[in-house]
């Protein structure tokens, strides 16, 4: 196994060696006994003549690419979400490219899966909007994923957030919406830890208050409810509001710290798993997921287990940076050529914590080529300015 000197925080080179990779068996069809989405990432064309940080370029073919490779996994995909950087780099025009494309190459997939982010994203955020303007936007959208033949996902609205007076108009735009469309939704809450702009959703601040607004709206419109992914990295707090769904809306997990438990469950239920971690772990998920289907919860944790440091280091403050690290570990993988992602993102953390990236994703056996790996990241190091 190679061997590479590595940095420190403390500014020391240090030798390390890594390990042996891990052979998982993965389920192209993932005969699973829960639902499994990962929310996917886009690769970034590094070769476009464009100012980054306010255009967005994008390698369609590898970023389908990649897809497919998940889909092997037997994963399904949630797509133009925020780990694609939707709202961060990936705008609603080139969102709708890629959730057309996505949705068509699935169709080429036995099998595969795709739900697809709906929003508001499009719409300024500008004083003069009101109500009726987010409603509108949610419609287009929906309307558009629904065209190509997409499944939806609805996403939170930074609009919303601005503009909402009280939990009324979230029950109002929710309402409308859910009345609309043609097959059962997944409802998205973000929390603001992922996008401060989503501070206050639901219309309240206080936790207990919004959960209650929101399963108010889940109640009245369950039958166009699949189910709802909760990303507020709180475990006591998504098993509580998994027991008081209404019958027949699932509980996805967004909990990118706590999955494994969230997943497996306890004797009043469980939590199916829509998370951005599945995009970087995907053959150690798949791997855990037959495993759980065939019985054995023991082997579920066990393969698991190592890849929660890795998903509580990417997912750390500020989270919304999270998607860095899940580019960066594609690409020491070699499912794309280069550490580029749009908006110029790979540059929102530090070179310390993409060598703790590095470290934590080989204990996890993630490195699936580990000499590929260890030359990938001697170029990042270079890049750098550490001579290796």
């Amino acid at each position: 196994m190679p061997t590479l000197q590595l940095p420190t925080a403390d500014r020391r080179m240090e030798a390390y060696q890594t390990q042996e990779p891990r052979s998982w068996e993965v389920k192209p069809r993932g005969n699973f006994d829960r639902i499994a989405l990962a929310a996917a990432h886009v690769v970034a064309d590094p070769f476009a003549g464009i100012n980054p940080w306010i255009e967005s370029a994008i390698d369609w073919e590898a970023t389908i690419a990649y897809r497919r490779y998940l889909w092997s996994c037997g994963l399904g995909v949630a797509e133009a979400m925020d780990t694609a950087q939707r709202g961060m780099g990936l705008d609603w025009e080139r969102a709708l490219k890629l959730i057309e494309m996505s949705v068509d190459a699935s169709r080429d997939v036995a099998g595969a899966v795709v739900f697809s982010g709906a929003g508001t994203d499009h719409l300024a955020l500008d004083p003069s909007i009101g109500i009726d303007d987010v409603i509108g936007a949610y419609e287009h959208q929906v309307a558009a994923i629904e065209k190509v033949g997409g499944r939806i996902i609805v996403m939170a609205s930074r609009a919303l957030a601005s503009i909402a007076r009280s939990p009324d108009d979230y029950v109002k735009v929710y309402g409308r919406i859910l009345r609309q469309v043609r097959e059962p939704v997944i409802i998205h809450w973000l929390g603001d830890m992922f996008d401060p702009g989503l501070r206050g959703y639901w219309g309240s601040s206080e936790l207990p208050v919004a959960t209650e607004v929101c399963l108010s709206i889940l109640s009245e419109h369950s039958g166009s409810v699949d189910g709802i992914k909760v990303s507020l990295l709180d475990k006591d707090h998504e098993i509580a509001m998994r027991r008081r769904l209404p019958r027949g809306v699932r509980m996805y997990t967004g909990d990118d710290f706590n999955y494994s438990e969230l997943i497996a469950g306890d004797s009043e239920g469980y939590s199916d798993a829509l998370l951005g971690i599945f995009d970087a772990i995907a053959p150690a998920a798949s791997s855990a997921l037959d495993a759980h289907a065939r019985g054995d919860v023991g082997l579920f944790r066990e393969i698991l287990a190592p890849t929660v440091p890795l998903a509580r280091h990417l997912f750390g403050e500020p989270t919304r940076f999270y998607k860095t690290g899940i580019v960066f570990l594609a690409y020491l993988n070699g499912h794309q050529s280069h550490f580029t992602m749009i908006g110029g993102q790979q540059s929102a953390r530090s070179l310390i914590h993409l060598v703790q990236t590095f470290k934590l994703a080989d204990a996890a056996g993630l490195l699936r080529d580990p000499d590929a790996a260890a030359a990938r990241m001697r170029d990042v190091l270079r890049v750098h300015g550490v001579e290796v």
